[in-house]
């Protein structure tokens, strides 16, 4: 990660301790003053860490780990689940179901994503012109558990990353993760009725793995490489859940966050043309699964 536009941080092997505390041991650099500090000393900012020093000479809002978990809005992470809430509620109930029985089938059949296939009233899917199937299918959910799973780790994703890096980008993160996970059920699936936020919230994941290396926090440390590990065990393990759809997500969630964390920075691009470069990443995956069946 670039500690100041245009330039990248020192890397060295010897220990280092921090500079306002010699008995404690560096966790990460001061993205302003590039500084050695503990984690007492971290404060979260939009864009890495800062000493408190920087802190209070900066106008820049900063986050704290104790704001993010409260204070903070996670307004597109709201959103986003009130949406597959509501989309899973009219999908069952319009069939005459109850708020925990499954989705309507038909509803599913009409919406969920697919490549190529064929009903009773002819073919349907992507290769048919029904692009949409690309974004409908991933606000689209097989069950209850289904829908509970997914709406819980990205409410604890979106929760942390959303503050940091802003409403606007975060929504880009979340769809280009979608189509990258919609991209590779294309290329490993294309025949299967795939429905889900799976490939999102993997995304999500993907991304928060970069989020953390780039500020210079290890993730097996804090748990998510952990997470993220038992979730690709039961992804190849369990039948029924779609490998291309969280292996596409939590990849495409990764570049994301290269685009966004590593290579935006060390080109001094702000946050807004971050926010583009996703936005395109996203677009060609969306091509390229379109292209493909």
């Amino acid at each position: 990660m670039s500690g100041l536009p245009g330039t990248v941080s020192r890397v060295t092997t010897e220990v280092q301790t921090c500079y306002r505390h010699a008995d404690r041991r560096a966790g990460v650099r001061c993205q302003r003053c590039d500084r050695p500090i503990c984690p007492d000393c971290m404060n979260q900012a939009s864009v890495g860490f800062h000493c408190p020093e920087c802190v209070k000479g900066s106008t820049q809002r900063v986050y704290t780990a104790k704001t993010l978990q409260s204070s903070a809005n996670p307004t597109v992470t709201i959103t986003l689940i009130a949406l597959n809430v509501a989309v899973y509620l009219f999908s069952t109930l319009a069939s005459g179901g109850t708020p925990g029985g499954d989705p309507s089938f038909a509803f599913q059949l009409d919406w969920a994503l697919i490549g190529e296939g064929r009903t009773q009233v002819g073919p349907v899917g992507v290769a048919e012109g029904e692009w949409y199937r690309l974004i409908s299918g991933g606000f689209l959910h097989a069950n209850l558990l289904h829908i509970g799973f997914n709406m819980f780790a990205l409410w604890i994703l979106g929760r942390q990353i959303e503050p940091v890096i802003g409403r606007t980008a975060f929504a880009a993160v979340y769809f280009a993760s979608m189509l990258a996970g919609s991209l590779g059920v294309m290329i490993a699936d294309p025949g299967a009725l795939t429905v889900g936020a799976s490939g999102a919230v993997f995304g999500m994941f993907g991304y928060a793995l970069v989020l953390q290396w780039s500020r210079g926090i290890n993730p097996m440390d804090t748990g998510l490489g952990g997470i993220i590990l038992i979730n690709l065990v039961f992804t190849f393990a369990v039948p029924g859940i779609s490998i291309g759809g969280h292996v596409g997500g939590l990849i495409g969630g990764a570049l994301a966050g290269l685009l966004f964390d590593v290579v935006r920075p060390r080109l001094g691009l702000p946050a807004w043309m971050g926010t583009v470069l996703v936005s395109v990443f996203g677009f060609a995956c969306a091509v390229a699964a379109v292209t493909l069946v």
